[in-house]
């Protein structure tokens, strides 16, 4: 057993027993991780309110081997999700985010770019962003550094460039990318999209080749927001209502692929952009 500290943004929490929790959260050194949160569920626990939903904490905790639960002995609060306050829009948009984490995150398999995204996204939503373009990034970003990069341009079956001579293209969810007329009429699981719809998924999904943040993370401050180098902001492009409602749809669908279920979150997300 050895003692771990890191950040955390906690995606879900589970009554556990009249005194304790436990808490699924996406770490930037240890990846998702669930640990017991021993008398957390008391009014003067040891955690001190730093366990609510999507809230950024610096924690410690007790890596226990085999399939036993960690244990979480320390947690402190860095920054409070706050979106309830600002819309019933932005806390959905925060809710959706913890539960797409919780879904298409495997356990112990370390991300810090999208760690990093994570906290971007978040504080798009909780400050004055676009609440629909940030979920579309996000959706995007999580994709590509996932390992499940859209392919936009070439044919997913043959390799060749899908030719436009057609508005709509063909789009395999099993391939995750477009198929050209030639291989179409052998694959199954297609879905159309507009090229217009892939291009803004093109630029949604490219990285922003950002710099590693160089800044200390002020662990005991919780005024402070940490430090993140990912600048999502970057990567939104312009796009008519049209193009919005087509590439909300392929992401929705291709999201639901690779979960292999329908997000509980998905039909509360926005359906038309805060602005053009």
């Amino acid at each position: 057993m050895t003692n771990q500290s890191t950040t955390a943004i906690v995606l879900r929490t589970v009554d556990f027993s009249e005194t304790s929790l436990i808490v699924t959260l996406l770490t930037k050194d240890l990846g998702r991780i669930s640990a017991l949160a021993k008398g957390a569920r008391r009014l003067k626990g040891p955690f001190e309110g730093s366990l609510d939903l999507l809230s950024v904490c610096a924690i410690t905790l007790i890596d226990k081997p085999g399939d036993t639960l960690d244990l979480l002995t320390e947690s402190k609060l860095r920054r409070r999700f706050r979106g309830a306050q600002r819309s019933l829009e932005r806390l959905h948009a925060g809710y959706y985010i913890a539960e797409m984490l919780r879904l298409l995150v495997d356990d112990d398999d370390p991300h810090r770019e999208l760690f990093d995204m994570t906290l971007s996204a978040m504080g798009m939503i909780d400050g004055e962003g676009d609440v629909a373009k940030t979920l579309l990034a996000f959706d995007a970003q999580c994709l590509r550094l996932l390992g499940h990069a859209p392919a936009t341009q070439r044919c997913t079956v043959c390799g060749r460039d899908a030719e436009r001579s057609r508005r709509r293209a063909s789009f395999s969810l099993v391939g995750g990318g477009v198929v050209c007329e030639n291989c179409r009429p052998s694959q199954s699981h297609l879905m159309t999209a507009n090229w217009d719809a892939l291009d803004a998924l093109r630029e949604l999904a490219s990285d922003p080749e950002s710099p590693p943040s160089t800044a200390e993370e002020n662990a005991d401050n919780p005024s402070q927001p940490p430090p993140t180098s990912f600048p999502i902001g970057r990567l939104f492009p312009a796009m008519t209502p049209a193009i919005y409602r087509d590439l909300r749809g392929l992401l929705n669908r291709t999201l639901e692929s690779l979960a292999g279920q329908k997000p509980r979150m998905q039909p509360f997300l926005p359906d038309k952009l805060d602005s053009l």
